[in-house]
Parts: C-alpha cells; sequence; structure tokens
C-alpha cells in the first residue's frame, strides 16, 4: 500500500498548524527579522511537505523541521552581507549586538553542539525531543549541551550568564 497523497496532504494541513509558529519562532531568533524570518520558516515547510511521505510518521518530525528551519536561518545569515559594521555597543545589552554576538558563536560551534543548542533553547525543546530528533541518547544530548554551552560562554565571554538564547 502506497502513500496517499490527498490524505497526505491534509495530514501536512493539521501538522503546519503547529510547525509553522515553532520555525517562525526559531528563525527569528536567529535572524532577529520577522520578514527574513517567514521566508525561511516558509521555505524549511516547503522542504518538509517535500519529504512528508516519509515525514509524516516519524516521531521526530517536528524536530527535524526545526532543525532544517535553523540550518537555512544559519545559511541566510552566513549569506548576509551586514549592511552596516558592528560598532561598539553603546549599551551592554543592546539587543542587536547580543544576537550578532550569539550567531558568530554558534557558527564556531560544531554542527551536532549547535544542533542540540538551537533546538533545546531557541525551539524550546525537552532534552528528550532533541535525543530522538538526532537519533543520540539523552545523555549525549546533554553532553553536546554543556560543551556547546561552554564554548559560547567562552566565545562570548563572561557577559553570556546575564544573556538569554531567546533574544
Amino acid at each position: 500500500m502506497g502513500w496517499d497523497k490527498e490524505r497526505g496532504e491534509e495530514s501536512f494541513r493539521a501538522a503546519f498548524v503547529e510547525l509553522w509558529p515553532a520555525a517562525r519562532r526559531v528563525a527569528r531568533r536567529l535572524l532577529g527579522d520577522q520578514a527574513a524570518a517567514d521566508d525561511v520558516a516558509a521555505e524549511a515547510l516547503a522542504r518538509v511537505f517535500a519529504r512528508w511521505d516519509r515525514l509524516e510518521s516519524l516521531p521526530h518530525r517536528n524536530a527535524w523541521a526545526m532543525r532544517v528551519t535553523a540550518n537555512l536561518a544559519l545559511d541566510s545569515l552566513r549569506r548576509r552581507r551586514p549592511s552596516v559594521a558592528p560598532a561598539a555597543a553603546a549599551h551592554p545589552q543592546d539587543a542587536l549586538a547580543v544576537r550578532l554576538a550569539l550567531v558568530a558563536a554558534l557558527r564556531e560551534l560544531p554542527s551536532r553542539q549547535r544542533e542540540v543548542v538551537v533546538l533545546r533553547y531557541l525551539a524550546d525543546y525537552s532534552e528528550q525531543d532533541v535525543a530522538n530528533a538526532l537519533g543520540i541518547a539523552p545523555g549525549s544530548v546533554r553532553t553536546h549541551m554543556q560543551r556547546g554551552l561552554e564554548s559560547l560562554r567562552r566565545h562570548l565571554g563572561d557577559d553570556f550568564e546575564g544573556v538569554s538564547l531567546a533574544v
């Protein structure tokens, strides 16, 4: 018995209600711009839909969608030319400076650590959900999370403790 396209499209529409806001949130947290986040979220969900026949029944399909969203957002940031050279922040809590520093620090992480940090802190997934999405043990999630956060602290400095990843 093959995949029923009509039922699959209906299933995707039902899942879209949950996936769209989550994808927009992940993209916005990385990009800092809602219009760009909407574009990235739309592209991510188009990719999810293109593979829906394989993803539909997977328990980690939502996490896979958030991972695609985060990867597309990071790719977008890599391609983006800075419109203004970053200057010294006039105020230590300047959201733009924090976001730029966080994105630069995330780029420096090994891919597995970056995936764990993004899914855990930007997509608000539990450790178990991250483990399921990445196909690794919860203990490995904690290890990658700890190493990733330590690396972010080294890269961002002591002020990282007061900075939320949900900027």
